[in-house]
């Protein structure tokens, strides 16, 4: 496949790149400082260029059979856009390139849905104090993407590490995953790269834990 992916420099997206140049995909990475981009690969094209403006970035989702964002923020001690006008302004570009595939990278903590009585009732609330604002953003974000008529895929996932990929993950839709409480970002860009061509993916919210 040829596949755009912005927010590569993060940890889940410089994962997915690695893996998805590994299985022979044409892979761009639309960044903002190429300098912090260290993996480098015969199938990655590296180009820099500003993801809020949809004309800038659509000549580097045209003709490409998917888009992925694993853009995420880097406060939550005052309110932020990052995810909602970057997704807006992908979603505008892919729109307007004719582009339809679209998969994004959101969080399980926001929703209870799928969720036991104590993550529900205790801990989510507890966590809702100190990550108010980049939660906000990624409902936002989702909300923008639901009104998408693209071809759209949100994923879920929780609590982040650094652990090895295992692919020994669970999923569940539209819904939570009863006791999944954290999943490593390699896992996450595994399940992020098998919903790619997955077609009963389209239009549905993906949780991933292990």
């Amino acid at each position: 496949m040829r596949i755009t992916v912005f927010g590569a420099t993060g940890g889940t997206g410089s994962r997915l790149l690695e893996q998805a140049c590994a299985a022979g995909h044409q892979v761009t990475a639309v960044v903002r400082d190429p300098a912090r981009l260290t993996f480098s690969h015969p199938e990655l094209s590296v180009v820099r260029s500003d993801v809020m403006d949809p004309a800038a970035i659509q000549p580097h989702v045209a003709g490409r059979d998917a888009v992925v964002s694993a853009i995420g923020a880097r406060s939550t001690k005052a309110p932020i856009t990052v995810q909602t006008d970057s997704t807006t302004s992908i979603l505008k570009a892919m729109a307007d390139a004719g582009v339809r595939r679209f998969v994004v990278v959101s969080n399980s903590g926001m929703l209870t849905d799928g969720d036991g009585p104590v993550s529900k009732y205790v801990v989510k609330p507890i966590l809702w104090r100190f990550l108010k604002h980049p939660w906000t953003d990624m409902g936002r974000m989702e909300d923008v993407v639901r009104a998408s008529e693209l071809d759209w895929t949100i994923i879920r996932p929780p609590m982040l590490t650094n652990g090895p990929r295992t692919a020994g993950y669970r999923t569940a839709v539209n819904r939570n995953v009863r006791g999944g409480n954290r999943i490593s970002r390699a896992d996450l860009a595994d399940c992020v790269l098998r919903h790619l061509a997955d077609r009963d993916s389209i239009r549905t919210a993906i949780s991933v834990a292990n």
